[in-house]
Formats: C-alpha cells, structure tokens, sequence
C-alpha cells in the first residue's frame, strides 16, 4: 500500500469513527430525553443502540492502533484527531446517559411509591 492508499484508508477510518461516535451520542442524548419523559423502555433500547454504535467506533480505532503497533505508520491528520475526540466525547455521553437513566428510573419509582 503506498502513501496515498494508506491516508485515504486513514481518512475513511476516521470518517467511520465520526460517523459511529456521532452516533452513539446522539442516541445516548435521545435516551435521556426518552428517560425524562418516563419512557424507560425506549430509553434502555436507545442505550444498547448508542454502546453498538459506540463499540463500532472503538473497534474502527482499534484497528488504527494494531495497524501502528505492527509497524505500519499511521499519520496522524486533522481528521483523525478530530474522530477521536468524537470517540471520547461519545464515551462520556454515553456514561452519562446511562446514570441519567437511572437517576429518571430511581425518581419515577421513588414517586410512584409515594402515590400509593
């Protein structure tokens, strides 16, 4: 593979990890929104979604890593900084989301059993 072959392979690698990271926290974002309107289930199913996606992402950089720990030199561009800092936002969002959740579900039943 010449230099050219490898920074478009680099630049679709980073594209797919924007694509996937993007993703992940918007459907991790929409789970809190689902969450606050008590829709727990839709909120758990968005949460699976956004870890697929976040998984997609992860393994996309993961193969960056192997291919430079095997000596094959990846440069390191713009785009490339630019997907993982979509990847480790994404990562937080999707904690986030996730105690969100959880905070919206603990509420819900909190409330519920006061109603009783």
């Amino acid at each position: 593979m010449d230099l050219t072959e490898q920074n478009q392979s680099g630049e679709m690698i980073s594209f797919g990890i924007i694509a996937s990271a993007g993703h992940a926290r918007s459907v991790a974002m929409q789970a809190v929104s689902a969450a606050r309107k008590g829709d727990f289930e839709s909120a758990r199913r968005m949460l699976d979604e956004a870890k697929q996606a976040g998984l997609e992402a992860h393994l996309a950089q993961t193969a960056l890593l192997t291919r430079e720990a095997s000596g094959d030199h990846v440069p390191v561009d713009v785009m490339l900084v630019h997907a993982q800092d979509h990847l480790m936002t994404s990562l937080l969002a999707q904690e986030m989301a996730e105690e969100l959740v959880h905070l919206y579900e603990c509420k819900h039943d909190r409330n519920e059993s006061q109603d009783v």
